[in-house]
């Protein structure tokens, strides 16, 4: 049986105003292998300490209780101070009387009940207990970083800078992830190249730093300190050694109808390509599903333009084998799939866009050289319509119950982005709540709102109607509030006088008669204003 000893901590007022620590004390003493039970104003304290250290040598203790707060506060504090007595620091156990008690109760023999059950929990586990002693294992001094984004980057950059090689696993041909797609940077409106093409050539410079790039990793085992990995470098089908990066063989190939994954599918690359300008590592890769030479053994123009010898059309997978002592996990994300809203017409209509396809479509290195098109007939578009919310605070099912949180930001940005570069353009933004969590970004929003004059419209879009037209229209609906809906009628009234002289005939009528004969919206922010203004009865 052990002997252990209880000590009850006051912690001022803080657990004494709310728990008898008397009673406490007394009730803990006459558990099964208690032999000393005590309370103390400020068990802590270095008075508190040297108590806890007289009591262990006194009474020959074995295990140690300490009623006080939460063991993140001092539980390293108590378990030297028993060291330094001689017991072993791993036989000391922590009650948290504070946070999981005093503070959460107000009734004193309601928190003084649950105080002796938390001390009697804590006294069983000591029971249970047996002396440990630190060890030491070895490490391996490298770290792999999965996912080469700006986030896996910024980690691989920390990690070589502390003096640790680091290797980064990218599945995609060059490092940067989907920043590498963006225009500009909110709130700053700074150029996103210019961000993160610095840090993929620092990555690729620095002696500590090797990248996997066109890789993925296929299996790991072990434990923190020493994994074991096996990471999958895809063939490339070009010597990575001997290639330059010049891009010969990217002009000269004649299957030049294979979808750009880069700029999302909205113009074709060539079946051997660098994914963009700045890539890192500035490497040509063959795809085999559209090559020609690997499909049917028919073609081999890259290998005859290639002055360096790189084209190599038997390459194969090759599976590396290193061992890690840590692990970081920066895989990225994807956006939403629309195939599940149909109600926004993205497989019908060319001209609905998600926001990366939108990003692509303002960028100079994009599909349209930063001149904003619609991919329909490639015409300037005069009024877009932004709609925010698409898979989040979803109830259907189909997406996701939560605020995406970056959205309303992204929105604004080019929102703002577009009335600056095309004036003539009318920007409306469909919105459930405007969620600006972050360092002036609420004055980001009202600068797109106020100075920009972005027409924010609070309301849910229900559905998006394709028009066959001339124009290659597109019809929205939403589901506004009564509030919106208020608004916008004042202002489309009063700004209108034919219809202001018309609705002057509406006085005498209900608001049925006055939808039947006149056509005008009839939603209750609507009437709400017609009879304000003594347009209905």
């Amino acid at each position: 049986m052990q002997r252990i000893g209880v000590f009850v901590c006051w912690c001022g007022s803080n657990i004494a105003g709310t728990v008898d620590v008397n009673a406490v004390s007394e009730a803990l003493a006459h558990e099964p292998g208690v032999v000393y039970s005590i309370n103390y104003q400020y068990m802590c304290s270095e008075a508190g300490q040297n108590l806890v250290k007289d009591a262990i040598k006194e009474h020959q203790l074995t295990g140690v209780v300490i009623c006080s707060c939460s063991p993140r506060m001092h539980e390293a504090t108590f378990r030297k101070a028993a060291a330094s007595a001689g017991l072993n620091p791993y036989m000391v156990e922590i009650a948290n009387i504070r946070e999981q008690c005093s503070w959460i109760h107000k009734d004193m023999p309601t928190a003084t009940e649950k105080a002796i059950i938390l001390g009697r929990a804590a006294i069983a586990k000591v029971q249970l207990n047996t002396p440990l002693i630190a060890g030491e294992s070895p490490v391996t001094k490298r770290a792999l970083v999965i996912g080469g984004g700006i986030a896996g980057i910024q980690t691989a950059l920390d990690i070589a800078d502390a003096g640790f090689e680091v290797d980064i696993v990218e599945k995609q041909p060059t490092i940067g992830g989907k920043m590498t797609q963006l225009d500009k940077t909110f709130p700053t409106l700074d150029c996103a190249a210019c961000i993160l093409t610095p840090k993929m050539v620092d990555c690729a410079q620095n002696d500590n730093i090797n990248i996997y790039a066109f890789s993925e990793v296929e299996e790991v085992k072990g434990f923190v300190g020493n994994f074991t990995v096996k990471i999958r470098k895809k063939a490339r089908y070009v010597d990575e050694t001997k290639c330059t990066g010049c891009g010969l063989c990217t002009e000269k190939c004649p299957q030049k109808r294979v979808p750009n994954e880069f700029n999302l599918g909205m113009d074709n690359r060539r079946a051997v390509y660098i994914p963009f300008a700045q890539a890192v590592p500035k490497i040509a890769t063959i795809d085999p599903d559209y090559c020609n030479m690997l499909k049917n053994g028919k073609c081999g123009v890259c290998a005859k333009v290639c002055t360096a010898g790189a084209i190599d059309y038997k390459q194969k997978d090759q599976i590396v084998e290193r061992e890690y002592g840590a692990i970081v996990v920066a895989t990225g994300y994807n956006p939403i799939q629309l195939d599940q809203f149909e109600e926004y017409a993205y497989s019908q209509s060319k001209d609905v866009v998600t926001s990366l396809e939108f990003e692509r479509l303002t960028n100079a290195a994009g599909p349209t050289s930063g001149t904003l098109l619609r991919p329909s007939d490639g015409k300037h578009p005069h009024t877009i319509v932004f709609v925010q919310c698409v898979g989040s605070r979803d109830t259907s099912g189909c997406g996701k119950e939560y605020c995406s949180k970056i959205c309303c930001m992204y929105t604004a940005k080019h929102a703002m982005l577009t009335r600056e570069k095309y004036p003539d353009t009318d920007v409306y933004v469909f919105y459930i709540d405007v969620r600006t969590p972050g360092k002036s970004f609420d004055e980001f929003y009202r600068r797109a709102a106020e100075q920009y004059g972005v027409d924010y419209i609070k309301g849910m879009v229900g559905k998006d109607i394709p028009t066959v037209t001339e124009c290659n229209e597109l019809t929205v609906r939403a589901d506004l509030d009564e509030d919106t809906v208020y608004k916008l009628t004042k202002a489309f009234i009063e700004n209108l006088d034919d219809i202001r002289k018309g609705c002057a005939t509406w006085a005498d009528c209900t608001p049925e008669k006055a939808a039947k004969d006149t056509g005008a919206p009839m939603h209750p922010g609507a009437v709400r204003y017609y009879k304000e203004a003594g347009l209905l009865k």
